[in-house]
């Protein structure tokens, strides 16, 4: 340790011995999925080794001309300590780092996080990230003039760009089926992808500094008059859930027996607009359709809650996930995950405790149609054993451990199903009263889930990957809509039928709700509205 003190190392050998370290230990996910596709030829074991050298090489190239003077200590530790965070839910969930996940995982509150805290994380970032960062503190820099460093740094990224150009050089048939066969792959590098994410995240939510200006859209919107009863409309953001778990849907086990007794109609051919909640509640409410669909301009835009307000509708956003991710900014909005304010609480607040609020603001507002909200918790994971109370663990042995990778296939669904299970003994619930309210309005519910989750199917948990790269159990999402009449457009279209087959998506939320509460605007596209065209 003397002759460590002792000895200053330049730069750049501080950088190429960090770059090494998080190839050869933080990269296990990435050779593994590698190893998956090739096979143990040593032509192949060949090109797999020059996979790890061409990822250092690009590491080196990537930080060497950031990481200049004082700067060079704390970004290097800031990277290893992203870099052993990254390694850990990709070894434990096989996630890829994606917008769509860092935006989920930003927007994440501090019980959520609690909920993915484990000793193997804390051995991950100790192990891999906080033990090298220590190193890195301690080791003894080389003060370089300011020409020797320039000099330095331009043979450093020169090396680092010969060597991947080398690379290139000896596998060039092996890299070009690697990048055109097997995309994927390559967002399981560590630390470019998380880095690459990061940034490209950033310059998305800077948007180059200029501000969007707010723009009212159906400013035209006019309810029609009123014929018969009013109309009271509960519409339940699902979360986590999938289409091919509801029993309604064909799956073999009962996981929707209250809605079946209720003879609901399902839509079993829907599809979200992206993989994790910050991007598809906020997009499912927008009039932008998922292919023009950005945070920034969803922000910037009045959601399809503002226009129905505007046009007389009471509306009101109850919340017992995270929150409305921006959805709500000029509703009322009431947080149910506070014990204060939700009466059903155990290990955490229950869903059904937003009834109350539903009671309560129907009961203030004795004119008008009615539309609320109810964002749920639905199947949220990664420890699905916690969305549901005991008494409804209807399938055993279930998974009560957030390291999914440590529970068999079986305890996951199981854990999975019941909270499932949960949310149709909750959407009973939600029925139930609305049918107590028929002799005042013509009552209706309407539930879509944000997006699905993959379950360990070919090594996947949970959700958030690159929406052209996530399987189907992450976009495949249920939409179950339930009234008892005075929707004559409604009972057209559904004459009866309790399976819609149609291929829809989330965008056509926007113009269904309108169209359920009778609003005429420009901005309404019929050919978008799930009831329209019966």
């Amino acid at each position: 340790m003397a002759w460590f003190t002792r000895r200053r190392f330049s730069p750049g050998t501080l950088i190429v011995a960090v770059a090494i370290w998080m190839v050869l230990f933080c990269n296990y996910s990435f050779f593994k999925n590698v190893l998956g596709v090739y096979s143990e030829s040593l032509r192949e074991l060949g090109f797999v080794a020059s996979l790890g050298i061409l990822i250092t090489a690009l590491t080196v190239l990537l930080l060497s001309p950031f990481l200049v003077g004082r700067a060079l200590k704390p970004l290097l530790i800031g990277i290893l300590l992203i870099a052993s965070m990254t390694a850990y839910f990709m070894d434990t969930y096989n996630v890829i780092v994606s917008s769509e996940l860092l935006e989920s995982g930003l927007q994440t509150d501090l019980a959520e996080s609690i909920g993915l805290l484990s000793w193997k994380l804390i051995l991950y970032l100790g192990l891999l990230g906080i033990l090298p960062a220590l190193l890195v503190y301690r080791t003894p820099i080389r003060v370089e003039p300011m020409r020797t460093a320039v000099l330095s740094r331009v043979k450093l990224f020169g090396g680092s760009l010969a060597v991947v150009l080398l690379m290139f050089g000896l596998f060039n048939g092996a890299y070009a089926s690697f990048f055109r066969e097997h995309k994927s792959l390559r967002f399981y590098t560590n630390p470019t992808t998380p880095i690459y994410t990061a940034i490209r995240y950033a310059s998305d939510k800077i948007g180059g500094g200029n501000a969007i200006p707010y723009r009212q859209i159906g400013l035209d919107a006019t309810q029609e008059p009123a014929v018969g009863k009013r109309r009271l409309l509960v519409v339940v953001v699902g979360e986590t859930a999938r289409a091919d778990h509801f029993s309604l849907n064909g799956y073999d086990r009962n996981t929707n027996p209250m809605l079946a007794e209720h003879h609901v109609a399902s839509f079993d051919n829907v599809w979200s607009c992206g993989t994790a909640t910050a991007v598809s509640v906020p997009c499912m409410f927008s009039v932008l359709d998922r292919e023009h669909y950005s945070e920034r301009q969803a922000k910037a835009t009045d959601n399809v809650l503002d226009i129905l307000q505007r046009a007389g509708v009471n509306v009101a956003w109850l919340d017992n996930n995270s929150d409305s991710k921006g959805v709500a900014l000029r509703i009322p909005y009431v947080n149910y995950r506070d014990r204060d304010v939700n009466l059903v609480c155990d290990t955490e607040c229950r869903d059904v405790g937003m009834l109350a609020g539903v009671k309560e603001f129907v009961a203030m507002h004795p004119r008008g149609d009615i539309v609320i909200v109810l964002h749920q918790m639905g199947s949220h994971g990664p420890e699905y054993a916690k969305r549901y109370p005991e008494s409804q663990a209807f399938f055993a042995p279930s998974c009560h451990s957030n390291l999914l990778e440590s529970c068999s296939e079986e305890e996951i669904n199981n854990a999975y199903d019941n909270s499932i299970r949960y949310t149709d003994y909750f959407l009973g619930q939600v029925i139930d009263y609305l049918k107590s309210e028929a002799k005042s309005f013509s009552p209706a519910m309407l539930y879509l889930s944000d997006h699905g989750e993959s379950l360990g199917e070919r090594g996947l948990f949970l959700h958030g990957f690159p929406y052209a790269l996530a399987p189907d159990a992450q976009k495949r999402v249920p939409m179950i809509f339930w009234s008892s009449g005075g929707y004559p457009r409604v009972e057209k279209k559904l004459s009866g039928k309790t399976s819609v087959h149609q291929k829809m998506s989330q965008d056509y939320l926007f113009h269904t709700l309108l169209g359920l509460m009778r609003i005429q605007t420009d901005v309404y596209r019929p050919e978008l509205d799930a009831f329209a065209n019966g």
